[in-house]
């Protein structure tokens, strides 16, 4: 197997970390990451998952292994089920850039909201008990756990929609017209800000959930690297948009027949969420619409790298047209009402 890093470096590390072992360490990557590469790597009798940096230059800011880390580490002793967060390198030479391992759990990682993974009879529970794990996060209190200064508090959404219309006006690739609307769209329709604030995962989504072996609970929230001080209602607003486009467009159930999938309607998703987390306010179709702008600026720049050579999946330029699908479909929810 073809490795971005020398496995040899890799092998000396864990020995200063865990011991030593008496066989080089077996390394496997995890396909279907776009951004921060993941291995897994079984040194001794200690099964880890490795995620690092991608290779070549970054966005500042970008692909921060250190804030996952750190957020792994703050949520261990919460009802934030997370896996346990071993140990952080922050020397480069060693690996071609930062990186931490954690405990590698076993369970199950389904990456689209039909569950066809699952029996029919354990879809709505996995999804409910999904939306009861996000509860649970917004439910920390950032300072009780160490992450009072995680991010800055307040304005969420107008600061974030500062920040996706500077990285989508540095793209090199075309204007996505639709695009453009949504942005517009979205900055007229901006709510004022009602302080809530709480520790926003960034990527809320089956496929960041890992399910029991058995049970349709989760045992692990994984891929923190876009997490924040952030306004729940975002969080909430990116677990629902799987309602909002269709299974070729990144794993969403649009279209299908939800009574026949055993799949639970979003407003009973929601229902589930604010029984667990009920100080938050509703969710409104400019919470979705957000969610559908960001992720089409974050295709926009996995397009980027994939062009530049450094995405971390090779199928990442496969999904350049889903900046324009999800722009389209932000469009959409602006003129729904929930």
């Amino acid at each position: 197997m073809s490795l971005e890093f020398d496995p040899t470096a890799l092998r000396r590390w864990c020995d200063r970390q865990f011991g030593p072992a008496d066989t080089p360490p077996e390394i496997t990557r995890i396909s279907g990451g776009q951004s921060n590469p993941t291995f897994y790597v079984t040194h001794g009798d200690r099964r880890l998952v490795l995620r690092k940096q991608p290779p070549g230059p970054l966005l500042k800011g970008a692909h921060a292994v250190d804030r996952e880390f750190r957020v792994l580490r703050a949520l261990a002793d919460t009802e934030v089920p997370v896996p346990e967060a071993l140990a952080f390198e922050p020397d480069a030479v060693l690996l071609g850039t930062p990186f931490y391992v954690m405990a590698r759990l076993e369970g199950r990682v389904c990456p689209t909201y039909a569950l066809p993974e699952l029996a029919p009879a354990d879809r709505g529970p996995a999804l409910r008990d999904m939306a009861r794990t996000l509860g649970r996060l917004h439910a920390v209190r950032p300072d009780a756990v160490g992450l009072g200064d995680y991010g800055r508090p307040g304005d969420y959404f107008q600061r974030q929609m500062s920040r996706w219309s500077r990285q989508y006006a540095a793209s090199a690739a075309d204007p996505i017209p639709e695009l453009d609307a949504l942005r517009d769209w979205l900055s007229a329709a901006m709510p004022e800000d009602d302080g809530a604030v709480a520790i926003a995962h960034g990527d809320f989504r089956m496929g960041n959930m890992m399910l029991h072996p058995t049970a349709p609970r989760v045992i692990a929230v994984l891929d923190w690297e876009l997490s924040t001080l952030g306004h729940p209602l975002a969080d909430l607003g990116f677990a629902c948009m799987a309602w909002h486009s269709a299974p070729g467009e990144y794993g969403g159930i649009l279209g299908l027949d939800l009574a026949a999938e055993a799949l639970p309607r979003m407003d009973a998703f929601v229902a589930v969420y604010h029984e667990t987390a009920p100080t938050t306010a509703p969710l409104r179709p400019f919470h979705v619409a957000f969610a559908m702008f960001r992720f089409a600026v974050i295709f926009v720049g996995i397009a980027d790298r994939a062009a530049a050579g450094s995405a971390a999946d090779r199928d990442a330029a496969d999904l350049a047209p889903l900046a324009r699908a999800f722009a389209r479909r932000g469009l959409a929810v602006t003129d729904l009402s929930f």
